[in-house]
């Protein structure tokens, strides 16, 4: 059962060459049916391991060696269900309810300002959609 979803803003920062930047990641908390908490990371849709650790750290995008992440923010996003008072419209025609949706540019993981910018984040590729 996902206990909670939240999106977690992740600062890097390189202990070789002090290359500072950040990336967004959507973390799952899950409860299995033995009672044992877990914690799903992903970013752009992609499973990643936890930027938190040795494994999970994305290489620096100037020199490429790794570095553990630290937390700079998080919004926390409701699961699913809720105490029912929640607004909510009901969905009565899947393939048209906001087609929009469907075409809107995905917000990348890395489609914010970075830290120590002052330039507006460059748009780069979009993700690939399923």
């Amino acid at each position: 059962m996902i206990t909670e979803l939240a999106v977690e803003r992740v600062e890097f920062t390189c202990g070789h060459c002090w290359t500072r930047w950040s990336a967004d990641y959507d973390v799952q908390h899950y409860q299995d049916d033995r009672g044992a908490d877990w914690e799903y990371f992903s970013r752009d849709g992609v499973p990643v391991a936890s930027p938190y650790t040795p494994e999970g750290a994305p290489a620096c995008p100037l020199c490429g060696r790794h570095w553990v992440g630290r937390l700079r923010a998080r919004r926390p996003v409701p699961v699913p269900g809720g105490d029912g008072r929640a607004p909510r419209s009901p969905v009565t025609d899947t393939a048209g309810h906001r087609p929009e949706r469907r075409t809107a540019p995905l917000l990348g993981a890395a489609a914010h300002e970075q830290p120590g910018s002052t330039a507006a984040p460059a748009a780069g590729p979009s993700p690939a959609r399923p």
